[in-house]
């Protein structure tokens, strides 16, 4: 493996980044871990291939720091956090496919692409994808805001839910809103969509128009929601998600 490349490394569900330095990620692979031989080619990183390994213990390097997924962000940006984000879902999808779901011989690696092939009865396995719609519905000026019982106390944010087998991304949207919150909308409108990689969604965000219905809660999902002014906003999600990006698009457009 080339020793020049930019180097994404994983132990116990934490990734080494080097704090003070031009490269967030390093840029050798530590003299210990020289003999990894199954890393993957996760993109490119400042002009260096990227790859990305798990290993069992922290190598000791010059301003290292262990940090969270979501820790890149704060530290490296959003092209950061994007790359670490995709090792991540690829470690874990090797990790997760070492045997093939069919017949449980144990998989290999196919070569050209990311899948992994059972060498017994050649079903291919590729990296998981689960889409996800998210919906912001507007009354005229105001937002529909809601927040989960699994949300940071306080936290409100747009409406999202799991694309079903045969729906499209309009009638889940349709869908998850009148369950979640006992409404109907219409006008929707697409915004922008975000990898997330916890564990492994695409999200993708709409705006729609409040059509009619009172708010009647799904209790399981939705812990509390209300109509909102954009100029008294309950706590939002972190800059780091597209919900934020979302709801400030919609502040903007006032």
């Amino acid at each position: 493996m080339k020793q020049d490349a930019c180097w994404i490394l994983r132990c116990e569900h934490k990734l080494l980044v080097l704090t003070g330095k031009d490269s967030l990620f390093p840029s050798r692979l530590p003299a210990e871990h020289e003999a990894v031989s199954d890393a993957l080619a996760v993109g490119d990183w400042q002009g260096r291939p990227a790859f990305a390994a798990d290993i069992a213990a922290w190598p000791q390097l010059p301003g290292g720091e262990v940090v969270s997924l979501r820790q890149v962000f704060e530290i490296g940006g959003e092209a950061a956090f994007a790359l670490a984000g995709r090792a991540v879902q690829l470690l874990d999808w090797r990790q997760q496919h070492r045997y093939c779901g069919r017949c449980a011989t144990p998989t290999d690696a196919a070569r050209g692409e990311h899948a992994m092939r059972c060498p017994a009865c050649g079903l291919l396995a590729y990296p998981r994808l689960s889409p996800a719609i998210m919906v912001l519905v507007r009354d005229g000026e105001r937002l529909l805001l809601a927040r989960s019982p699994r949300f940071k106390p306080g936290v409100y944010s747009a409406l999202a839910g799991f694309v079903e087998p045969g729906e499209t991304l309009e009638q889940c949207a349709v869908r998850e809103v009148r369950e979640e919150v006992g409404i109907e909308i219409a006008n929707l409108r697409y915004f922008a969509s975000q990898p997330w990689p916890f564990p492994n969604s695409l999200m993708i965000a709409f705006f729609a128009d409040y059509a009619g219905g009172d708010l009647r809660l799904d209790p399981v999902e939705i812990e509390a929601a209300a109509w909102f002014m954009p100029d008294r906003l309950p706590l939002l999600p972190e800059p780091i998600s597209i919900s934020r990006r979302l709801i400030d698009a919609a502040c903007r457009l006032r």
